[in-house]
């Protein structure tokens, strides 16, 4: 088995070689918009986050815009996201949030990103890395499932993974390091029919050792 300290480098090479420009999927025009994108993107694809805050972003694109706005016309708007009665409590709950405590503005802090509904440390660092350009490590599913099958995490929770990734990467590679494991995941490494054979990474990866 390849030592963790000769796979990580292999790893990073390969990944900022085959990804050099990386960035976040959801569109947005600011803060605020990438944060009320990033809750609606829970168990839903980038994709179709994009189609339905086009729509929603158009009416409503600011913080007191979505606060004032009726519950019934959000939930209409993003009900094609899932979770659609709790997101929209959410997203609506989170600009009043901003308003009363930020004056609108996202802050740049984790725990006071953590604090606003509907907002866990996933959403935060997207914002954190995308906005405000901090080094943290998402994890999403790709960033789960990829980092646990190259044998970099034992953990099983997102956060266990986040802090265990954090102590074992480059600091100046965490925001990246995200963004490449989501990309290579929909690229190679897909969750039910991964392309281990073709695989750049089959020969420092965990699960393809195990299962060759």
């Amino acid at each position: 088995m390849v030592k963790l300290s000769e796979k990580i480098p292999k790893i990073l090479d390969t990944l900022s070689s085959r990804y050099p420009v990386v960035k976040t999927q959801l569109n947005h025009t600011s803060a605020f918009q990438l944060l009320i994108a990033t809750i609606l993107s829970a168990q839903c694809t980038d994709a179709q986050v994009n189609r339905v805050t086009a729509v929603l972003f158009d009416r409503f694109p600011t913080a007191p815009d979505l606060a004032g706005a009726s519950l019934k016309d959000i939930k209409s708007i993003i009900f094609s996201t899932g979770f659609y009665n709790n997101k929209a409590k959410n997203i609506q709950a989170c600009a009043q949030a901003l308003l009363d405590q930020y004056q609108g503005e996202v802050p740049q802090d984790i725990d006071k990103l953590v604090r606003l509904p509907g907002v866990g440390r996933k959403t935060a660092n997207v914002v954190l890395t995308s906005i405000f350009d901090a080094q943290a490590i998402v994890v999403d599913t790709h960033v789960q499932r990829i980092s646990q099958r190259l044998g970099l995490t034992r953990k099983k929770d997102p956060v266990g993974i986040e802090f265990d990734l954090m102590k074992k990467l480059p600091e100046h590679t965490w925001s990246d390091f995200s963004l490449w494991l989501i990309y290579f995941g929909r690229e190679i490494c897909d969750a039910r029919k991964p392309l281990c054979a073709e695989c750049p990474l089959n020969q420092v990866c965990t699960y393809f050792i195990r299962s060759g």
